[in-house]
């Protein structure tokens, strides 16, 4: 009996975190359509940024160099 009435109450606690989040939800669209028509499409699609393959490899380049100069420290550290 105890499980089922914690199970009851997380139920209406969430209920309650729904109420809410769907208010919050509501309260924004509303801000966004007063804002007009391309502030509620730059919400919904957000443009995904895309790396190059030449940046993606400048980026792990430099993050193994970087990790490098750490073990090299670190070694000698320990020396």
């Amino acid at each position: 009996m105890n499980i089922l009435a914690a199970i009851r109450d997380e139920e209406r606690q969430l209920e309650k975190q729904i109420r809410r989040m769907q208010s919050r939800l509501k309260r924004l669209r509303s801000a966004a359509q007063a804002l007009g028509n391309s502030a509620s499409h730059e919400m919904i699609r957000t443009k995904k940024r895309v790396l190059s393959a030449a940046a993606r490899a400048k980026i792990s380049a430099a993050a193994k160099r970087r990790w490098a100069r750490v073990k090299a420290g670190a070694k000698k550290a320990v020396s």
